[in-house]
C-alpha cells in the first residue's frame, strides 16, 4: 500500500505469512488483553483481514466476535512474531537521488543530475535520437544551480549529446554570455559547429551569443593571424573569466567511428588516449595527451576548465565509463548530467571488488 506525507510519497510492502507447523492452534478469540497467548493462527487470520483483505479494525473484530482493542493486539502480537513482516520501500526519486549521492562521492564531484531512464528506440531509430529530450530537464537543472548571472559567461562545447539537449527546453539565465569551447570542423554534421550549439543554447537561456570564426585547428600561418584577429581574441579572452562550462564527453578516440577529421587517429600518441573534453585529450589517469600539431588547436585548455566555477559534463553508455571516471579525475568537469543505467555502471566501474 502506498501513502502520501506532504508531497513526498512513500510505500509499504506488508507481507502476511501463514503461521509454522510447530505453532500451536488455539479456537475462539482470546480475552482482552491475552493477545500475547493466543494460536499463530488466529493472529493470521486477523493480520490477512485488515492487511489483504482492507478490512478495518472494527471490522475485523465484528468477524472475530471481539473487541477492537484486542484486534489491535492481535496485529501488533502478528509482527512481534513474524507473521506480518513490513518493508517501508523509497520511491523512485528517493532511490535515484540516493544513486546520485553515491555516484558524486565515488567520482568525487560536487554533484551527479540523473535524468530519467532512456526509453528504448523506435523502429529505425537510436539512443542518440531520444537522449536530448531526456537529458535536457536534468541539465536544465544542472544549470539552474549554477547561480549563473547576467554578464556571466558560459562556455559549451560541440558535440552530439550537447547538440541534441541543445535543441530542448532549457533554464531561462537571461544577460548571459555564451561562448564555444572549441572552433569548428570541417566536417557538414551540425554537431560539430559549435557555433551552432552555441546559437542553439542561447536562445533557449536568453543568453547572448558570441561565435568563434576559426577553424579548430588551422594552418600555422593562419593559426598566427587568427590569434591577432580581435574578434577570435575577444572570444578567448572569456574562457579564463567562465562561471560555467557545459560538455560533452567523447568516448576513447580510437574507438570511435565518429570523430573530428583533424585528429590524427593514426598517431601512437593517442594510444593512452580514453577520452576528451572540448576536442582536448586525455589517458585514464586525467593527464592530458597531446597530438600532432595540437599545439595549435584552438580550444579551451584542461587547465582552465579546472578553474571554471561549474563545470557540467553530459554523458551516457557504456562506451563512455572509462572516459567519465577518467575525466573526474583530471578535474575537469565538477558536475555531472546522465542517466540511470550509465551511473550504475559507473559506481560498479569506481567500487573495489564488484
Amino acid at each position: 500500500m502506498c501513502r502520501g506525507l506532504g508531497a513526498v510519497p512513500y510505500c509499504v510492502h506488508v507481507q502476511v505469512g501463514s503461521p509454522t507447523p510447530a505453532q500451536q492452534p488455539a479456537e475462539g478469540p482470546p480475552p482482552d488483553g491475552e493477545a500475547g497467548h493466543v494460536a499463530a493462527s488466529l493472529l493470521y487470520t486477523a493480520a490477512r483481514l485488515y492487511y489483504e483483505d482492507d478490512a478495518t479494525q472494527a471490522e475485523v473484530a465484528e468477524r472475530l466476535g471481539t473487541s477492537r482493542a484486542t484486534v489491535s493486539r492481535l496485529l501488533s502480537e502478528a509482527k512481534r512474531q513474524g507473521i506480518v513482516r513490513i518493508e517501508v520501500v523509497p520511491p523512485a526519486e528517493a532511490r535515484t537521488g540516493d544513486l546520485a549521492d553515491r555516484l558524486a562521492r565515488a567520482l568525487n564531484v560536487t554533484s551527479v543530475y540523473l535524468s530519467a531512464p532512456l526509453p528504448t528506440p523506435g523502429s529505425g531509430r537510436t539512443v542518440v535520437d531520444v537522449m536530448g529530450r531526456v537529458l535536457a530537464p536534468a541539465v536544465a537543472r544542472a544549470l539552474a544551480e549554477a547561480g549563473l548571472l547576467p554578464g556571466d559567461v558560459l562556455l559549451v562545447s560541440s558535440g552530439r549529446t550537447v547538440y541534441e539537449v541543445a535543441q530542448c527546453e532549457l533554464t531561462p539565465l537571461p544577460g548571459v554570455i555564451v561562448a564555444p569551447t572549441v572552433g569548428g570542423h570541417d566536417q557538414p554534421e551540425e554537431w560539430y559547429q559549435t557555433n551552432e550549439i552555441t546559437r542553439l543554447v542561447a536562445n533557449r537561456i536568453g543568453g547572448r551569443a558570441n561565435y568563434l570564426f576559426a577553424p579548430g585547428l588551422p594552418g600555422e600561418e593562419l593559426y598566427q593571424s587568427l590569434l591577432n584577429d580581435p574578434s577570435i581574441q575577444r572570444v578567448l579572452h572569456l574562457w579564463p573569466h567562465a562561471r560555467c562550462a557545459l560538455m560533452g564527453i567523447g568516448a576513447p578516440p580510437l574507438t570511435r567511428s565518429d570523430i573530428p577529421r583533424f585528429v590524427p587517429t593514426g598517431s601512437t600518441s593517442l594510444r593512452s588516449a580514453v577520452g576528451d573534453v572540448c576536442s582536448r585529450f586525455y589517458d585514464r589517469d586525467g593527464r592530458p595527451v597531446d597530438f600532432e600539431n595540437g599545439d595549435r588547436l584552438i580550444a579551451v585548455e584542461l587547465e582552465v576548465l579546472r578553474h571554471v566555477p561549474a563545470t557540467i559534463a553530459v554523458a551516457i553508455g557504456k562506451e563512455k565509463v572509462e572516459s567519465i571516471i577518467a575525466g573526474a579525475r583530471g578535474g575537469y568537469f565538477n558536475r555531472l548530467v546522465t542517466d540511470p543505467g550509465t551511473a550504475a555502471d559507473l559506481l560498479d566501474s569506481c567500487t573495489p571488488g564488484r
